[in-house]
């Protein structure tokens, strides 16, 4: 009998485990609001929330800024962590270097336009840890669903 309950449990783990795993893909993140209106993206053992500037079309100076989770939603501390932000719009690539500003943010400043065509390749190393990256379409259709703010 105990045979019998320790392979249920192990079974119902392995279930819940699949489906906590399946649950944080980027369809999954899409539709979860965003702390700071950006848009979510698992990588790794964290999510990154990656908030860029929605107001101007133009190519300018503007800030960038990645907000680090667990998959649980608490915060990662940015202390000592590196990072940098490619963004590519049509036929502009602009990387961004990312440095600590606050508690669990990463910021910068970058030229880039804010067009529904932007992509954002975003790669981390927290102290003390391995580096994660995360692949981004901040201004598609659905990430602005759920956020309008800007930095």
């Amino acid at each position: 009998m105990k045979k019998i309950f320790s392979i249920m449990a192990l079974v119902l783990g392995a279930l819940l485990a699949a489906g906590s795993a399946l649950a944080h893909d980027d369809a999954y993140l899409d539709t979860q609001k965003a702390p700071h209106g950006g848009q979510l993206r698992m990588a790794g053992i964290y999510h990154f929330e990656l908030v860029v500037d929605r107001t101007s079309p133009e190519a300018k100076e503007k800030p960038v800024a990645v907000y680090l989770t667990d998959h649980a939603g608490q915060k990662i501390p940015a202390s000592g962590a590196t990072g940098s932000a490619t963004l590519l719009s049509g036929k502009t690539r602009t990387t961004v270097t990312l440095t600590p500003d606050g508690d669990n943010r990463l910021k910068g400043l970058g030229k880039y336009a804010s067009t529904p065509d932007l992509k954002a390749i975003v790669s981390i190393t927290p102290a003390g840890q391995g580096a994660a990256q995360a692949r981004f379409t901040p201004l598609n259709a659905t990430a602005e669903a759920h956020g309008s703010h800007t930095q």
